[in-house]
């Protein structure tokens, strides 16, 4: 019997200013840089979890908006799903970072998506970031970031995934692509 997968929740996190920033945070287990998440607690919704998650990894309160997207992908034996909601943080941190985060740093899209240790979260910046930063008005809906991912890096990445998977990354992007253009044109 297939175990159920874990569910997440977190944010990409924005900072206004020029250029707007992007939050990432540094595990101490691991050492590895990702975006700020976690696991949901028992009758959280993932954008309670979202919200909490965030504030706890990166010590900002943050400003919660739309939902951009989720993420899955495998780990430890068990299929994560992570739910992405668009933040934003103001002013400086309300409280200490958790035990589990070493450090949070502040960086534009690409320098962010180039810190991150986790293909599948860089692949996930590449397409979410500039949708974001056009929700908040920080960038054109049609701008593009000059990727540090080369696109054979993409497709490798790509190729990790089963074919359901890919299937469904594909059409997850597609779809909330279209969403979000029809909600930046005011038709949604």
């Amino acid at each position: 019997m297939a175990r159920a997968p874990v569910l997440a929740a977190g944010g990409i996190v924005l900072r206004r200013g020029a250029p707007p920033l992007i939050a990432v945070v540094r595990q101490r287990k691991r050492n590895e840089w990702v975006l700020p998440k976690g696991k949901l607690d028992d009758g959280e919704t993932p954008k309670q979890a979202a919200h909490r998650e965030v504030l706890e990894e990166t010590g900002h309160d943050v400003a919660v908006h739309e939902f951009l997207g989720t993420l899955v992908y495998q780990s430890g034996g068990r299929s994560k799903a992570v739910h992405f909601w668009r933040m934003e943080a103001e002013g400086g941190p309300v409280r200490k970072l958790m035990n589990d985060i070493r450090a949070v740093d502040w960086l534009t899209l690409e320098d962010a998506t180039a810190r991150l240790s986790r293909e599948y979260e860089r692949a996930f910046l590449v397409q979410i970031g500039p949708i974001a930063l056009a929700a908040a008005g920080l960038a054109p809906a049609d701008a593009e970031i000059a990727s540090p991912l080369a696109s054979e890096d993409v497709d490798a990445a790509m190729q990790t995934l089963t074919p359901a998977e890919a299937a469904s990354v594909d059409e997850l992007r597609h779809g909330l692509l279209q969403k979000v253009k029809a909600w930046l044109r005011g038709e949604a």
